[in-house]
């Protein structure tokens, strides 16, 4: 059976008006994005999900779209789309467009006429309902959007009630309404046309709304979600355009599946099931998330236990790899130090970290590059989510106002849409003119050229790891095992297919660890693939000293020489000070004594016990992983978000 395209494929992710400007108006454009194939080529991707470029009056940047079959001028025109495709293809990439349609803008023409009459034939293409009360002018339900507030708005015309589970200039189709589906079968048979190999449908699990539309429970983040999230008829739906258009195309369809975990993923993504064929979903993201954009303290042990429940889905189920889009926080920053001495091991050991597994891995924009978070004042940040939560904290809270402040500091989707670092100069290669958004300060440091003529950067390890990883069926069919879960600094894991194999290593923690792996098969004498250190020639014997951020592959049962995707030397000018200190794990308790010996361990360890954690590939049903902060949880947001406020007053006072 041939292998679908998407599972060989590395997705870049581009937020187009962040890219690249080609025209000096500050906003990135298409022509922009064209004068960046030859990297994007180079980089080793050989597809990419573009963020919406439709016609849209930009209230949710382009995720409110008023024309689905044309293009938002400030991208450009369908002939430079056309173009742009084009010289796409000529270079082996694939394009994956967003694809918007739970809801549009209400400048759509079709939310025009819906509006304008109770008896118009576009009525139904939307949910309209009568408000509670005497006068109507209570929302029909209790029901939250998820950009705060409540997801109804009153509309004077008709003195009815439309909902919107966005902004209130994102009304909600109507997909009980059989022509609404059917538009969306036409628009995706439109762009198939025109080219489009595939597309990434936007909150997709929301589009089944319960019958009645009952209030919700109350819930302090979105109220009445368990009434629209995965709907009573999102698999009937998705299947019909699955069968009127998706399925007649040799296409890629990928959902952002809100409320997806992986114990029920396999009714959404099996391939008997007909629906999508991979889902983007929250799951990995919610592990140090409270209330949704409430940070709480990184755990990896919760973090694997989430990886390996996606790993131990069966065969014909296909997991979506990524750290970083559009919608999260720099992994860099948000995943270790980013800010730190060793934010070029990071950024290679997170990335060695997720591109091992079985699935389709994402790069989003200037990852590749380390790019960080951005530290904004609240008049800064431009996002929606981020103004409504100053908003409505100013409003109705403002003692909470530093708890927003630091929230925002670390989740903000203002972090991911900063301007792409190309070089180091005024505009960052990004613009000419005025950026439409604050471009972050360490571009010296963090840009694009300056990667490109380090041979140890973060961007040229991308494009070794990538060359590596394409092709390769023990990464891409292999069978996976966990080891050490418990361990709460190594993450630990091993790919094999017919006896081959990789074992794979990856410290988490800003210090030295020795990891005993006497435990798993196969390591002893596997050779060296990579390290995101100055590790070469090397085999592994009982026990492996790990450095700070430090990442490693070996392989096993082969002698395929996959060290020479990373032939050139990793000679890291980085090394620990004296007295770093070093943290023995997975049970290294023979080996301690041996170690300390060595000239690069400290006199001083802990040592902590490890038990190993096997997941069966064939596993079909797997339990969830539910992450329920508790009250230490809550205790941690409030006390790390006071720490930050005595750190800014502290600032200020000495600025003054």
């Amino acid at each position: 059976m041939k292998t679908r395209w998407y599972k060989d494929a590395v997705f870049y992710q581009i937020y187009p008006r962040s890219f690249c400007d080609s025209n000096g108006d500050g906003i990135g454009d298409i022509r922009g994005i064209i004068s960046k194939l030859d990297y994007l080529k180079e980089l080793g991707v050989n597809a990419v999900w573009l963020s919406p470029v439709y016609k849209s009056p930009n209230d949710d940047n382009g995720y409110d779209i008023s024309d689905y079959r044309d293009i938002n001028p400030e991208f450009g025109t369908l002939d430079d789309w056309k173009e742009m495709i084009s010289e796409m293809h000529k270079r082996g990439i694939r394009l994956v467009m967003d694809l918007v349609v739970n809801h549009t803008s209400d400048e759509h023409e079709w939310f025009k006429q819906s509006r304008s009459s109770v008896d118009n034939p576009y009525r139904d293409y939307y949910i309209w309902r009568k408000g509670r009360g005497k006068d109507g002018k209570r929302p029909p339900n209790n029901w939250t959007s998820r950009f705060t507030g409540k997801a109804w708005e009153y509309d004077e015309t008709t003195g009815e009630w439309y909902l919107h589970l966005f902004s209130k200039k994102q009304p909600d189709l109507n997909w009980d309404n059989p022509k609404v589906r059917q538009e969306v079968v036409d628009i995706c048979n439109y762009w198939f046309d025109l080219g489009v190999d595939g597309f990434r449908c936007d909150v997709i699990t929301y589009i089944s709304k319960e019958e009645g539309l009952p209030n919700g429970k109350f819930n302090p983040v979105m109220c009445g979600d368990e009434h629209f999230v995965l709907g009573p008829h999102i698999h009937e739906y998705l299947n019909e355009v699955n069968q009127k258009s998706w399925s007649k195309y040799d296409t890629m369809i990928v959902g952002e599946a809100i409320g997806c975990k992986y114990a029920n993923a396999p009714e959404l993504i099996g391939e008997s099931r007909n629906e999508l064929d991979s889902a983007i979903t929250f799951e990995l993201m919610d592990v140090d998330m409270w209330m949704s954009f409430l940070p709480i303290k990184f755990n990896l042990k919760k973090f694997k236990s989430v990886q390996s429940g996606w790993q131990a889905l069966p065969a014909d189920c296909w997991p979506t790899l990524y750290y970083e889009n559009h919608d999260q926080p720099r992994s860099i920053t948000r995943y270790g130090n980013g800010f730190g001495f060793y934010r070029n091991q990071l950024g290679k050991m997170l990335a060695i970290s997720y591109f091992m597994l079985r699935g389709t891995p994402y790069v989003y924009q200037g990852q590749e590059i380390g790019m960080t978070n951005i530290r904004l004042k609240p008049e800064e940040y431009v996002d929606i989510m981020a103004t409504r939560v100053f908003g409505l904290v100013k409003k109705l809270c403002p003692p909470l106002m530093p708890v927003a402040k630091w929230a925002m500091s670390k989740r903000a989707r203002d972090h991911a849409r900063t301007p792409m670092q190309w070089e180091n100069k005024t505009g960052a290669g990004f613009t000419d003119g005025k950026p439409w958004m604050k471009i972050n300060s360490n571009l010296g440091e963090i840009n694009v050229k300056t990667e490109e003529y380090n041979p140890n950067s973060i961007l040229n390890f991308y494009k070794k790891l990538i060359a590596f990883r394409k092709g390769n069926a023990i990464i891409r069919d292999g069978s996976y095992t966990e080891y050490f879960n418990s361990n709460r600094k190594v993450y630990c894991y091993k790919r094999e297919l017919d006896g081959k194999g990789f074992i794979v290593i990856c410290n988490f923690k800003e210090k030295n660890v020795v990891f005993n792996v006497d435990s798993i098969p196969n390591a002893r004498g596997a050779k060296l693939v990579c390290s995101t250190w100055d590790k070469q020639d090397e085999q592994l014997g009982d026990s492996i000293l790990l450095k700070p951020y430090e990442g490693v592959i070996y392989s096993y049962g082969t002698d395929e020489d996959y060290a020479k995707y990373f032939s050139v030397a990793l000679n890291e000018t980085v090394t620990p000070g004296k007295g770093t200190k070093a943290t023995f794990e997975g049970g290294a308790k023979t080996n301690a004594k041996k170690a300390e010996e060595t000239e690069e361990i400290p006199d001083t360890a802990v040592i902590e016990e490890s038990v190993a954690v096997a997941v069966p590939q064939e596993a079909v049903k797997v339990e969830s992983v539910t992450v329920i902060p508790d009250a230490a949880d809550a205790a941690d947001v409030l006390d790390s978000a006071a720490e930050e406020a005595e750190s800014d007053k502290a600032e200020n006072d000495k600025a003054e």
